[in-house]
């Protein structure tokens, strides 16, 4: 009995021994065999992060120590059950054209991957992360129709454009100084009779403003029929005295021109050769009065302004444009003038001079516009704004709507639109901005279609996604064979 115990024990022996020799052979059969692949070590699988060692919410896709300069513990790839055959076979493609299933990331951003469906400690399924999606530039989002819809997203294409700038301005309205004429006789006399006597009254060219009398005058004038009478008379002299008689008359029509005697008295001096005691004077031009000092028999001296008269078929706007904008404006933009008299019209003008200087207190520069004013509406010293359209730069330039540049101060960024629902965060250089538009100098092509609404909601997502891609695996690589 003994000695057949101890022989059965020696067959079990050998055979537990060829077996075991059998597994080390490098032939996988067997329970023992499947036991040790079980029990794999956990330097032979892949890391996917590294935690904190003291269990604080801190992890890092690199070897990094702690403050306390512990090394961050490694979170390696749970083992299944049978991982040769699952690594063997190729994840199928999605439908759709997303590409095939890479991996699942955890659904509340954390740095946690997994090679297949899984619950985070909420009870919440990790989302599912395509081969379309991870070979997208980083930070691409993917949004389906309908959330497109319901964010309301929109989007324009970039576009070559010259830029123009509404500069905006306040000014009051005044006469246009080369239309201004004062009436100032250089004689001494006193007024007859006042034939325009009102102050704004219209008045046409040549017609008779008032009458006057003045003895200087009549003395000229008779000094000049006298030498006129006395150089016909001498007509048959010597020539010394035709001389001297024709300067005598040349100097009276001289005096005569220096007292601005219309040359219409003296033609009729010369044809009548009597003298008038009294004299009318006319307007220069079309105009209407704005300032009456002639009083019906006043006295006046030389120089003294009896009437000032303005033609207001154009008037100017003299603006007061900001400092900061001067170097927008030049002549021969186009202007709109608004006034608070006639709220429902706006009147067009053109800049035609920039004022050399600058108010110190308001550091505001004058711009002359010259306005158009054939029915008389505007008046001088009305109160009215302005908007001068300045073109930004003389060349075209890409720009895009200003709603569409996201800006964090120190960057400025664009959500550029692949194709219905992909959208890739896109860092550009932006220059000047006009009439709502912005230039960018580069980043972006004409073309090109950018998001210009709900573009913060799409931003933030873009923020995160990129985010989970910088601790992201690279998409798995098909192994070889598992051996049958």
């Amino acid at each position: 009995m003994n000695r057949h115990l101890w022989a059965s024990g020696l067959v079990a022996l050998a055979v537990a021994t060829g077996t075991g020799g059998y597994w080390m052979a490098g032939r996988p059969a067997g329970v023992m065999g499947a036991g040790i692949a079980l029990a794999q070590p956990a330097s032979d699988r892949p890391v996917l992060y590294y935690r904190d060692p003291a269990g604080r919410l801190d992890y890092s896709a690199t070897p990094k120590k702690a403050a306390d300069g512990r090394d961050f513990v490694a979170v390696h790839e749970e083992a299944g059950a049978s991982p040769a055959p699952a690594a063997a076979a190729p994840p199928p493609a999605t439908p759709g054209g997303r590409g095939r299933l890479l991996y699942y990331r955890n659904p509340m951003g954390l740095p946690d991957t997994s090679p297949g469906p899984k619950k985070d400690s909420m009870g919440m399924d990790y989302l599912p992360v395509y081969e379309e999606e991870a070979n997208q530039p980083a930070g691409t989002v993917t949004i389906s129709p309908q959330r497109v819809q319901m964010l309301g997203v929109r989007t324009e294409a970039a576009a070559e454009r010259t830029l123009t700038r509404s500069i905006r301005a306040v000014g009051t309205l005044a006469v246009d100084e080369r239309r201004l004429v004062v009436i100032a006789p250089r004689f001494e006399g006193w007024i007859q009779k006042l034939l325009v006597n009102e102050t704004g009254q219209p008045v046409r060219r040549g017609q008779p403003l008032f009458e006057v009398y003045s003895p200087e005058l009549a003395a000229a004038e008779q000094e000049y029929v006298i030498a006129r009478q006395a150089e016909s008379a001498m007509a048959q002299a010597d020539p010394g005295m035709r001389g001297g008689v024709s300067s005598i008359a040349a100097a009276s029509l001289a005096r005569l021109r220096n007292f601005d005697l219309p040359a219409e008295e003296v033609a009729r001096l010369r044809r009548t050769g009597t003298v008038s005691r009294s004299l009318t004077l006319t307007s220069p031009m079309d105009g209407v009065v704005l300032e009456k000092n002639a009083v019906q028999g006043m006295r006046f001296a030389p120089g003294d302004t009896l009437y000032r008269l303005a033609d207001l078929s154009t008037i100017w706007l003299l603006a007061e444009v900001f400092e900061q904008d001067l170097g927008l404006v030049s002549p021969g933009q186009d202007a709109t003038i608004g006034l608070t008299a006639y709220p429902d019209r706006r009147f067009a003008g053109k800049v035609t001079f920039v004022y050399p200087t600058v108010n110190a207190t308001t550091r505001t520069a004058r711009v002359r516009i010259e306005i158009p004013n054939a029915d008389q509406r505007l008046k001088p010293d009305m109160y009215a704004t302005v908007e001068i359209a300045a073109s930004v730069g003389t060349a075209s330039m890409v720009v895009v709507p200003d709603s569409s540049v996201l800006d964090s101060g120190t960057r400025q960024t664009v959500l550029v639109e692949h194709s219905p629902g992909r959208y890739e965060p896109r860092v550009v250089s932006v220059g000047r901005r006009a009439d709502g538009y912005a230039e960018i100098r580069n980043g972006v092509a004409a073309g090109e279609m950018v998001v210009v609404g709900a573009n913060f909601l799409i931003d933030a997502e873009s923020n995160l996604r990129a985010a989970l891609q910088s601790f992201a695996p690279p998409a798995p690589v098909p192994g070889p064979e598992a051996p049958r």
